[in-house]
C-alpha cells in the first residue's frame, strides 16, 4: 500500500506555501513588466486590504509571538508597495499627458476626491503623512524594537538557568523544559528580527519621498519638453497623479507601521487589545467623570462650540455611569449566586481522618520525577514487583503503598512510614549515581562519600559522566530508583510481622476459601482461631 502523501496539493499548508511563493515572484515581476491600469487598480486595492488586515490581526494577537511571521511579512509588504510605486511611476510618466485616468481609477480617486483635486493640498497632506509615519510611528517602533531585542538577549541566561533549576527540582519534565527553551529562542529571534524589520519601514518612507519628487520633476520635464504641454497643464496633470500615487502608497504604509508599533509594544496578555483597553480605560470611573467635567468646563469658554463640548461631556458621563451600574449589578448577582450555592450540609465528617495508611513512602519535591509515571518515573513499577516478590516468596500480601510528596522533608529525601510512624529515611542526590565497592575494585573512584541506606554499606555519589568509569573499575553502580526500591524491600522484610495482623490473616483465609472452602471451614474457627 502506498504511503499517504501528507503534502498533497489539496493540503491547506501546501496551498498557502504555493500562494506565498507566487505572490513574492509576482511582486518582483511587477517591477519589470508594464501593467494595464485595471490590473494596477486591483493590486493597489489588494495593498490597502492587506495593510488593514495586518493592522487588525496585530490588534487581536495576545502576545507578539502569536504573529511571529510579522518581520518577514513587513519585508514582503514593503517590497510590494515599492513595486507598485515603480509600476505607477511608469504609467504616470508614459501616459500622464492623457489625463487623470492615465494611472488608473484608484490613483485618480485619491488625487481628485481625497484632496479635492487640489495638488497643493495633496502635497501638504502627503508630507504630513510622511512625517507622521517616518518621524513619529516608525521612529518609536524602531526604538521599542531595539530595546526589546537588547533586554531579551540580556535576560536569556537568567531564563535558561530558571528552566534548568525547575528541571533539576522536578517541577517540570524534559519535554516542558525543551518547550520553554524553544520559546525563549523564538522570542529572542523575533525581537532581533523586528529590530531589523523596523529599518524596512524607515527606508520605505524615504523611498516614497524620493519617488514623489522624481515623478513631479520627471513629469514636468516630459510634459513640457516631450509632450509640448504648458507648464501649468503639466504641473496640473503630473502633480495630481503623483500626489494620488503618493497618498495611495503612504496610507497603507502608515497602517502597516502602526501595526508594527502595536506588535512590538504589546506585552503578553490574556485578552485582545480592545478588551484590555476597555477593562483598563473604563476601570477608573472617577478619572472619566473628571475628564467629562473638564470637557464641560471647556464648553463654557466664550467662543467655543458649546453644544459639541456639552454633548460630549454628557455622553461620556452617561456612558460611564451606565457601565458602572451594570458592573455593580453583576457583582451583586454573583454574590447572591454564591450564597445560593452554599448549602448547609451539616457538620463536616471527620471519621475518614482517623484512618491511617498501613504503608506510605513520602518523597521530597526533588524526587517527584522518580515516582511520577507521567515524568518517566519507574518507582511505581518497582513497588508492584516488590509486592509480587513478597507474595511469591513469603506468602505475604503487602498492603497498597501510598506514595505522596511531603514538603516538610528535604527536597532530595524520602521516608518510609508504617501506620503513621516513620521507620526509615534517607537522602539521595538528584542526577547522581551510587557507586559501591564490592571488595575487588581495581582503583578508587573519587566522589561524595555516603552510606548505602538499605545495608549501611560505604559508598560514593558520582556524576553520570563517571558511571562507566566506575563500572570498569569494578564498582557496583545503581540509580536512585534502585536505591529506593532496595531500601523499601529490606525495610518491609524487617517489619513483615507488623504487617500481618488479624485482618490480613482473615483476607488470606478468604482468598484460600475460594479454592479450598471445606478445609477452611473445618479448620477455622473450630480448631484454630485467628488469634493463634
Amino acid at each position: 500500500m502506498n504511503p499517504i502523501n501528507t503534502r498533497s496539493k489539496s493540503n491547506p499548508v501546501v496551498v498557502s506555501e504555493m500562494l506565498t511563493v507566487i505572490g513574492v515572484v509576482t511582486v518582483l515581476v511587477v517591477m519589470v513588466i508594464p501593467l494595464p491600469t485595471m490590473l494596477l487598480d486591483f493590486l493597489l486595492a489588494l495593498n490597502i486590504t492587506l495593510s488593514i488586515t495586518i493592522l487588525l490581526i496585530a490588534m487581536y494577537t495576545l502576545k507578539p509571538l502569536d504573529f511571529s511571521i510579522f518581520p518577514s511579512l513587513l519585508l514582503v509588504m514593503t517590497l510590494f508597495r515599492l513595486s507598485l510605486n515603480v509600476a505607477s511611476t511608469r504609467l504616470i510618466l508614459l501616459h500622464g499627458n492623457e489625463g487623470v485616468l492615465a494611472a488608473g481609477r484608484v490613483i485618480k480617486s485619491f488625487g481628485s476626491f481625497v484632496v479635492g483635486g487640489n495638488y497643493v493640498v495633496g502635497m501638504i497632506v502627503f508630507i504630513i503623512l510622511v512625517i507622521v509615519n517616518f518621524v513619529v510611528i516608525t521612529k518609536g517602533a524602531t526604538r521599542i524594537a531595539e530595546v526589546a531585542a537588547r533586554f531579551t538577549l540580556d535576560a536569556m541566561p537568567g531564563k535558561q538557568m530558571s528552566i534548568d533549576a525547575d528541571l533539576n527540582a522536578g517541577l517540570i519534565d524534559e519535554n516542558e523544559a525543551k518547550l520553554r527553551r524553544a520559546m525563549i529562542m523564538r522570542e529572542a529571534e523575533f525581537n532581533g528580527a523586528m529590530d531589523g524589520a523596523a529599518k524596512f519601514v524607515r527606508g520605505d518612507a524615504i523611498a516614497g519621498i524620493i519617488i514623489t519628487l522624481i515623478n513631479i520633476i520627471g513629469g514636468l520635464i516630459i510634459g513640457v519638453l516631450q509632450q509640448k504641454m504648458s507648464v501649468l497643464d503639466a504641473a496640473q496633470n503630473y502633480t495630481l497623479l503623483t500626489v494620488g500615487d503618493g497618498l495611495v502608497s503612504q496610507i497603507p504604509a502608515l497602517t502597516v507601521s502602526t501595526a508594527a508599533g502595536i506588535v512590538v509594544s504589546r506585552a503578553a496578555s490574556e485578552d485582545t487589545m480592545g478588551s484590555e483597553f476597555g477593562k483598563q480605560f473604563f476601570g477608573y470611573p472617577k478619572a472619566i467623570y473628571l475628564a467629562a467635567l473638564t470637557i464641560f468646563l471647556f464648553g463654557l469658554i466664550p467662543g467655543m462650540p458649546h453644544i459639541s463640548f456639552v454633548m460630549l461631556s454628557l455622553l461620556i458621563a452617561g456612558g460611564i455611569y451606565v457601565l458602572s451600574r451594570k458592573k455593580e449589578a453583576l457583582k451583586v448577582k454573583e454574590v447572591e449566586l454564591s450564597k445560593k450555592e452554599k448549602v448547609d450540609v451539616g457538620p463536616e465528617p471527620v471519621e475518614h481522618l482517623l484512618l491511617v495508611d498501613p504503608l506510605e513512602v513520602e518523597v521530597g519535591y526533588g524526587l517527584i520525577p522518580l515516582v511520577d509515571k507521567e515524568q518517566g518515573g519507574e518507582f511505581l513499577d518497582r513497588v508492584r514487583s516488590i509486592r509480587r516478590q513478597f507474595a511469591l516468596e513469603m506468602g505475604l500480601v503487602i498492603p497498597p503503598i501510598h506514595i505522596r510528596d511531603n514538603l516538610q522533608i528535604n527536597s532530595s529525601g524520602y521516608q518510609i512510614v508504617l501506620k503513621g510512624v516513620t521507620i526509615a529515611h534517607a537522602e539521595l542526590m538528584v542526577n547522581h549515581y551510587l557507586a559501591m565497592d564490592p571488595g575487588d575494585a581495581t582503583r578508587k573512584i573519587e566522589g561524595i562519600e555516603t552510606k548505602e541506606p538499605a545495608f549501611n554499606l560505604p559508598a560514593v555519589w558520582i556524576s553520570e559522566a563517571k558511571r562507566e568509569e566506575a563500572k570498569l573499575a569494578g564498582y557496583t553502580v545503581v540509580d536512585n530508583v534502585t536505591i529506593m526500591a532496595t531500601h523499601l524491600t529490606e525495610v518491609l522484610r524487617e517489619h513483615a510481622p507488623e504487617l500481618l495482623g488479624r485482618q490480613e490473616v482473615q483476607n488470606l483465609l478468604d482468598n484460600l476459601s475460594k479454592s479450598y472452602p471445606k478445609v477452611v471451614e473445618e479448620l477455622v474457627p473450630n480448631l484454630l482461631s485467628l488469634g493463634v
